[in-house]
């Protein structure tokens, strides 16, 4: 019955899973410290199946929150829950105000989030058809007078299987990092990090990868076919869109219409909502909450629907200190505001310089592959430093979702404006 009910709560929601990747090979040899080699990880009390209604309507809630502030017009994709994570981790060093602020933007007590996430990342799993592998890793610089707390390491280790690394923060840490981005993305992202100041302390990554195959790919001609893709400002463009009839229906009542198209096993699946001709898609995205998204995937008819969608692939880079912000979250990127002394207490400021966000998605005939990853860079220094129901052809901008069925939170949330 649980099961059930969080089956019909989460979409918009974003992207973790821990799932170790074999480094054997890799051109590449990490040579930074490892820090966790005395830190051994916890057994964590979370088990599967637990997630209570109210935290998948908080994380939905976020994930919605986070897409409406940072959507810019273009083709915009976000993994709300690699977001979620990096940050949940990194507020588990957050104290006074600025832990405030964060629990209030994530909507849960840095308790409730370790407990969320321990539940809900092991209950992500992916089979031989479906990769769904999530990764974290904190780099800190090899300085003698930064020292982090052991406390803050062990719940990261715990909770959410991260790896602890010191490094000199030169060339050779720049080509560790985007080396393990590389690793844990299947080389679709392969690089965070151009060069570090001499301030930067800090750097907290979270990757996730998902690479699945369509229940029910294109394999046959007559699926594939070349079409118009009507753009905003008036430009039309030839695409190739891929054809089939789906079995769930979406209609978010006049302002848009949908389908949602599984993958194998129909743990994960592909969602897409059209709006509604001349309704902008910012306009659209605008009017969406975690609620709104829910109750849409929750009433889905189960009626045949023919649908049509153009095969894509897009890249997306994003820093997230100005949605952040206005989420509410502001204390955290000021020098004289930040408080992080459940991280270290070896500066006299330490505060979050920059959240950076970059994304992947290749949408094709047999499946989808994308990957996300979310660093947290952590500066540190003095003051001074229906059988009638309509087809739904997807041949203008639309929004799209890669979501977990079973919680309906989506691990990818974007936006097609140009294919």
């Amino acid at each position: 019955m649980l099961r059930s009910k969080i089956l019909s709560l989460f979409l918009v929601f974003s992207l973790l899973f821990v799932l170790a990747l074999n480094l054997v090979g890799c051109s590449h040899k990490i040579v930074a410290i490892d820090l966790m080699a005395g830190i051994e990880p916890r057994a964590s009390a979370g088990t599967p199946g637990t997630v209570s209604d109210t935290a998948a309507a908080t994380a939905a809630d976020f994930a919605l929150r986070l897409y409406r502030e940072s959507y810019d017009g273009n083709n915009t994709l976000l993994s709300p829950l690699s977001v979620f994570v990096a940050l949940a981790m990194t507020a588990n060093g957050a104290n006074g105000n600025t832990k405030t602020q964060m629990e209030s933007v994530l909507g849960m007590t840095v308790a409730q989030l370790n407990e969320f996430c321990a539940v809900y990342l092991n209950s992500l799993t992916g089979n031989d058809d479906v990769k769904l592998a999530l990764a974290n890793s904190i780099w800190l610089r090899d300085v003698e007078n930064f020292a982090v707390k052991e406390a803050f390491l062990q719940t990261n280790a715990d909770v959410y299987s991260a790896g602890a690394f010191r490094a000199p923060f030169n060339a050779s840490t720049v080509k560790d990092v985007n080396q393990w981005v590389k690793d844990h993305t299947d080389g679709m992202i392969d690089k965070i990090v151009d060069g570090f100041t001499s301030q930067d302390v800090m750097l907290l990554i979270n990757a996730l990868v998902f690479d699945a195959k369509w229940a029910s790919p294109y394999t046959q001609e007559t699926e594939v076919r070349k079409g118009d893709f009507h753009l905003e400002n008036g430009t039309v463009k030839r695409v190739k869109f891929l054809s089939d009839t789906e079995s769930r229906y979406l209609c978010d009542g006049d302002r848009a219409v949908g389908f949602v198209k599984p993958y194998v096993g129909g743990r994960y699946a592909f969602a897409a909502l059209l709006p509604a001709e001349g309704t902008p898609v910012a306009d659209y995205v605008a009017s969406l909450t975690g609620e709104t998204v829910i109750s849409i995937l929750q009433n889905a008819q189960k009626v045949p629907v023919k649908t049509e969608m153009p095969k894509f692939e897009t890249q997306y880079k994003i820093v997230l200190n100005n949605a952040l912000s206005k989420m509410g979250m502001s204390d955290a990127f000021d020098p004289d505001a930040a408080d992080f002394t459940g991280i270290t207490e070896s500066f006299p400021m330490f505060w979050i310089d920059e959240v950076l966000h970059k994304t992947c998605i290749e949408v094709g005939e047999k499946g989808t592959r994308a990957a996300a990853v979310t660093s947290v860079r952590g500066k540190a220094g003095s003051a001074d430093m229906e059988e009638n129901v309509p087809p739904v052809i997807l041949d203008r901008p639309f929004v799209y979702l890669i979501l977990d069925t079973e919680t309906n939170l989506p691990l990818f949330i974007g936006t097609l404006n140009n294919p």
